[in-house]
């Protein structure tokens, strides 16, 4: 361009460097800080649908004379195991319900013995080894107390990308559920129950008070006449300490790991079974206490709580002597040196405590 003077001026290469550099610039210092703003963003809204758990799961207690929700009968443990209750009865079991949909209502009914390993809290042994009631909380019985749908969003964390892109599909069906996949799969919710919390406390009873195996933290259920008995909130000695739910797959802190090359033969999410909240020594799952207060609760807090315990007591926090044995739940498929089954197989179960100390 032309001054007053007459003289042609305009921007240099240097001055043209120096503008590109200072955006650059810019946009390092606000890139990172936008991400942190949607990671916190992502963290709240979980943190939310946990507090609408949280409320649901208070609503249950009030209607049912303060017991938790199971999908077990009581006196299960009288039958010798879930498969034999159809003989000794002559009635099938109540099955896990799922929602009424094309067809009319769907769910995983007793008639195929598998599907009796989704009403006990938390199965074992055997090819189902790990699945459970405490990973469908949001089975009719229960979600009616939510939004009455099993794919729901509150079911579900933001960051927990394999589920979410597996269930948007179904989540758009006007239904209660919906089947999804070739198959007709059903997948997951992002949370879990505490399992240990959800058989009698003999359970896990730790080794100084196990009057069924003595110097052991397990008894199967299935030799304790009542070990299927739903205990009550009330019976809760920590409960700020006792964890609740909480995400079951690795979300918070990851490092990149997704596809957990441990499950690639197992079917769950197509093949891509993401790590577990316990696989990595940084996972923070938020997570859900029996007092009602929701934190991130992180792995290596719980390995620290779990020594210090072992030191002071002579056993820890978990139980190594359920079938899962001293490597815990699947502790073996971990990302890194993370060592904990908190939450899963607490000792004392709901009178016990998943950590020691306030964060």
């Amino acid at each position: 361009m032309r001054t007053r003077h007459g003289t042609e001026t305009g921007f240099t290469i240097i001055e043209l460097l120096v503008v590109i550099s200072i955006i650059a610039l810019l946009i390092g210092i606000l890139l990172p800080a936008i991400g942190r703003a949607r990671d916190t963003a992502k963290v709240t809204q979980s943190e939310s649908n946990l507090r609408n758990l949280a409320v649901a799961h208070a609503n249950y207690a009030a209607n049912w004379n303060d017991r938790q929700f199971t999908l077990c009968r009581d006196d299960l443990a009288l039958y010798g195991n879930a498969g034999d209750y159809n003989a000794a009865t002559g009635a099938e079991h109540p099955p896990v319900l799922l929602g009424w949909a094309e067809g009319g209502l769907w769910g995983y009914w007793m008639d195929w013995p598998g599907n009796y390993v989704l009403v006990e809290p938390l199965r074992f042994t055997g090819a189902q080894k790990r699945l459970g009631a405490w990973r469908l909380p949001n089975a009719k019985q229960f979600n009616q107390y939510v939004s009455g749908r099993f794919y729901d969003d509150v079911w579900y964390a933001p960051k927990d990308d394999a589920a979410v892109a597996l269930v948007e599909t179904a989540q758009e069906h006007p239904g209660e559920f919906s089947p999804t996949g070739g198959n007709d799969s059903v997948f997951w919710t992002s949370y879990c129950t505490s399992p240990a919390s959800l058989f009698n406390p003999d359970v896990f009873a730790n080794p100084s008070r196990n009057r069924h195996n003595p110097g052991q933290s397990f008894t199967a259920p299935y030799s304790i006449p009542a070990g299927f008995r739903s205990p009550s909130y009330a019976q809760s000695r920590y409960p700020d300490l006792k964890t609740h739910m909480l995400e079951h797959h690795w979300l918070q802190n990851t490092r990149g790991a997704f596809c957990n090359p441990c499950f690639m033969q197992n079917g769950d999410f197509d093949g891509c079974q993401p790590y577990y909240f316990n696989h990595g020594y940084e996972s923070s799952p938020v997570t859900l206490f029996y007092d009602g207060h929701i934190r991130l609760a992180g792995v290596s807090e719980a390995m620290n709580a779990d020594e210090r315990m072992t030191s002071q007591a002579g056993y820890g926090l978990w139980s190594r002597d359920t079938p899962f044995g001293a490597d815990g739940y699947l502790i073996q498929c971990g990302y890194d040196f993370g060592d904990t089954s908190f939450h899963v197989l607490t000792i004392d179960g709901i009178i016990g405590r998943d950590l020691i100390g306030s964060h």
